[in-house]
């Protein structure tokens, strides 16, 4: 995405939109970080194309919780593991074994989650660490390769499990209690902070300037997410919808509670030293991955249609729990939504357009359980739900959260994550001045948004 930002212009222009595949490989599920870092480049050249004056910065954001392993010369180990591979099946138990959860959840805030990086790293290789001298997040590891500097961006190594929710450092004794190197885990950036110029390879591949340079952002694309909701005041709740859905509010410090532990809130490093006080959910992956089961049958497959039947399903069809872990990896996703209905004493969607209405009653109803848990958990009030990323295109979604809310639903922008990186720049660099407050004022100025307000409950609805 090529962003212009000026104090009264916030745009954004796509240059180059590529697949993210992950690769099953004998050992497991592995990210392709080699074809993505060649669309990277790409993009980069794409970008230097279509801009009307020299680029002036670059920032990453990615997914959280998954890294590369570097040796001493800075060559990758090995591909990347994707976080939905079957490796770190059973391996929390053993790590709980050794670490108590409720220190860990006093040190890090972190819900569980079985793929979170400590887990991942308790499932590693032992030749694969032995081997390992750094430790870099993904959106560090593309940052390495245009700049060759090592770092790791606060927002994403809040998300490790390794990490100091009060202090906003590593946390040391839990690193050694993992039995890891505390010499695998770089020095902590702030977004905002310059890396570096690109590499002169990088600059001869993409023909960028020599004066460009790659600058820290919420590299955890959710941080950059949360920059881009274009909230008025602080009394609101975000649902940042893509293929999860993180589903939260924002503060000054962690809530590091019992209460909060047993409700599995994570505690999150925000842009500016806040805390996105959140809990995952399990999002869109759950439409996306029917969608492709149903192309691959030959059936419907059109999501316009598909939402435009389920529009025509009234409420007070089934409901499961979205976040069951069953729902992790690929493949007969509609199959698992039967079986976790049954469960539930649900009856089971027939049809397309039942289990399509189905997933997005499950997914309205689980961001308002979230939204009131947050509230009572952090006392922290809200008037309004933003609902950003891909899922605000979607017009049932987005009704019938409101619905199961009791709040205004407020969809857009689409882009938030590439907003909220591209100001995180800009405001490094001097394009823009001014705290969150200021920057989203721009977003609200610049991008239009549209406001869904809750209808009554009827006898029929939940």
């Amino acid at each position: 995405m090529l962003g212009r930002v000026a104090p009264d212009r916030l745009e954004l222009t796509e240059a180059h939109r590529f697949p993210n595949v992950p690769v099953r490989l004998p050992d497991g599920l592995h990210w392709d970080v080699l074809r993505l870092y060649r669309d990277l480049l790409d993009g980069l050249a794409a970008a230097r194309r279509a801009c009307d004056g020299e680029l002036r910065s670059v920032g990453i954001d990615s997914w959280a919780v998954d890294y590369g392993l570097l040796d001493a010369a800075g060559t990758l180990v090995s591909n990347p593991y994707h976080y939905r591979d079957s490796r770190t099946d059973g391996v929390a138990a053993e790590v709980h074994e050794r670490i108590d959860p409720a220190q860990l959840y006093a040190t890090t805030g972190l819900q569980f989650l079985p793929f979170t990086t400590i887990y991942q790293l308790a499932a590693e290789s032992p030749v694969r660490l032995r081997h390992a001298e750094h430790l870099a997040l993904l959106p560090d590891l593309f940052t390495y390769w245009l700049t060759g500097e090592l770092g790791t961006e606060r927002t994403n190594a809040s998300t490790t499990g390794l990490f100091d929710a009060r202090r906003g450092t590593w946390a040391d004794e839990l690193v050694r209690q993992a039995g890891l190197s505390r010499d695998l885990f770089g020095e902590l950036r702030r977004p905002g902070d310059v890396v570096g110029p690109l590499l002169p390879e990088v600059r001869a591949e993409t023909g960028v300037a020599s004066s460009m340079v790659a600058t820290a952002v919420g590299s955890h694309d959710t941080a950059s997410a949360v920059v881009g909701v274009p909230a008025a005041d602080e009394r609101f709740a975000y649902v940042s919808c893509g293929t999860w859905s993180l589903v939260g509010v924002e503060l000054d410090g962690p809530v590091l509670t019992a209460a909060s532990r047993e409700a599995n809130f994570t505690n999150e490093g925000g842009v500016d030293g806040t805390v996105r006080y959140l809990r995952n959910v399990m999002g869109l992956w759950l439409l996306a991955e029917s969608v492709a089961e149903w192309e691959r049958a030959g059936l419907t497959s059109d999501l316009p249609t598909l939402l435009a039947m389920a529009s025509d399903v009234g409420p007070g069809g089934p409901v499961f729990d979205p976040d069951d872990p069953a729902f992790i990896p690929p493949g007969d996703m509609t199959g698992r939504i039967a079986d976790a209905c049954r469960r539930a004493g649900q009856p089971v969607p027939e049809g397309q357009a039942r289990t399509v209405r189905c997933i997005l009653d499950s997914l309205a109803d689980a961001y308002a359980r979230t939204v009131r848990d947050a509230v009572a958990l952090s006392g922290h009030e809200v008037d309004v739900v933003h609902l950003v990323g891909g899922g605000a295109q979607n017009e049932l979604l987005c009704r019938l959260t409101a619905d199961a809310c009791g709040l205004p639903v407020v969809a857009g922008p689409v882009e938030a994550t590439a907003l909220g990186n591209v100001l995180v720049q800009a405001r490094a660099h001097g394009a823009v001045t001014g705290d969150l407050w200021t920057m989203r004022a721009l977003i609200r100025a610049t991008h239009p948004v549209r406001r869904y307000e809750p209808r009554p409950r009827t006898s029929t609805d939940r």
